[in-house]
């Protein structure tokens, strides 16, 4: 996170909101919201490609002063179709906009069993599953996921268990 930046996800999700982005929730910040007791400093988000939701996109970023994270100028439209995860730096704090993640056809797959997560405030994001965030971290096979999809399985079964089942 850049210097001064303090994380902030209440204020980055309210920013998609406020433009009528339609977006999942995904990575340490969904899986925090769905229980998981990890830490994360970052927003992780899958949009909807379509052409309207892309233009609300680019509003939203320029409410929060998005930048590319690697300091190299942002142009939106090409860094998203050219890149597999685009990393920005915002006055929220980190924000990824992943627009496929590993394990998914994106977001209209992500939309079916994400579930929308009131987070205080009239905010209710879209939040992708637990059952989604353990396909995604399986698919990405890394070692550094391993204790993370063993948190997301122990979650979906204790919800299992309680008569949840994996889809509020």
């Amino acid at each position: 996170m850049a210097a001064g930046t303090s994380f902030d996800p209440i204020g980055a999700l309210r920013a998609l909101d406020e433009r009528r982005v339609a977006y999942v929730v995904i990575g340490g910040l969904g899986r925090v919201i769905q229980g998981s007791p990890e830490r994360t400093d970052g927003t992780d988000i899958v949009p909807s490609l379509r052409e309207d939701n892309l233009r609300k996109l680019a509003l939203a970023l320029g409410d929060i002063e998005a930048r590319r994270a690697d300091g190299k100028p942002l142009r939106f439209d090409e860094d998203l179709v050219r890149e597999s995860v685009l990393e920005l730096e915002t006055d929220t704090g980190e924000l990824k906009i992943v627009p496929e993640p590993a394990g998914t056809r994106g977001y209209d797959d992500l939309r079916r069993a994400a579930s929308r997560e009131p987070l205080g405030s009239g905010l209710r994001p879209s939040v992708a599953s637990l059952g989604d965030h353990a396909r995604m971290l399986a698919a990405l096979g890394r070692d550094q996921d391993a204790a993370k999809l063993r948190t997301v399985r122990r979650l979906i079964e204790l919800e299992r268990q309680l008569g949840l089942g994996l889809e509020r």
